[in-house]
């Protein structure tokens, strides 16, 4: 069974996520972390995008393996945030990569988050959350994780966002039939309640149909 999350920067996707597959002891996949990584790399070679979403080799787990190398936090810089909605935006990048997340999610049971993984990457899923947030208190979330200053994340937030939202190859939008989950005010325990809640019907379901 999959669970798809998707959502904007900010929203708690990753987190979420995380904690939803321990909650129901499913695999988790960070979608975003394999665009980061491309990013990354572009950063420092002068190798076509394209080309090094092809050939990178990219480890998910606990931490985030690049061709060898643990580069959890690195991907997390905000230039590599930048240039990761930059390099999504590439429809050769995006092809790339989500036939690796196909072959990923062909088998077992995932908590895969991203911007599109309900929409592109796993359309069949058994259940697809889109979690949203206040702009601000998406901002000052990202703000607190990167250390930054909110009114910057802020500004550079609505950039992503735009970029993301208008982008012609899998643009961010919730899937027709995913529940739009606003996380303003919300904790943490409360949203993994609620989506555990929902995968468990789901799965009783399938079992009982």
């Amino acid at each position: 069974m999959v669970i798809a999350i998707d959502g904007p920067a900010g929203a708690g996707k990753s987190t979420v996520a995380r904690a939803v597959a321990t909650a129901l002891g499913y695999t988790y996949l960070d979608t975003g972390a394999m665009y980061r990584c491309v990013a990354l790399a572009s950063l420092t070679s002068p190798a076509p995008v394209a080309e090094l979403a092809e050939q990178l080799q990219i480890a998910l787990a606990e931490r985030v393996v690049l061709d060898g190398t643990d580069v959890t936090d690195a991907i997390r810089a905000p230039e590599v945030s930048e240039q990761a909605s930059k390099v999504a935006a590439d429809p050769a990048v995006r092809r790339a990569l989500v036939r690796q997340q196909q072959r990923l999610l062909r088998d077992g049971d995932w908590v895969a988050e991203g911007r599109d993984v309900g929409t592109v990457v796993a359309p069949d899923a058994a259940l697809k959350i889109f979690l949203t947030a206040d702009p601000a208190e998406r901002a000052r979330r990202r703000a607190a994780q990167l250390g930054a200053d909110p009114e910057t994340v802020l500004a550079e937030q609505a950039v992503r966002d735009e970029r993301d939202s208008a982008r012609a190859d899998s643009p961010l939008r919730p899937a027709a039939d995913a529940v739009v989950l606003d996380t303003t005010g919300l904790a943490l325990e409360q949203v993994v309640a609620q989506i555990s809640a929902q995968a468990r019907r789901v799965a009783g379901s399938a079992a009982g149909g």
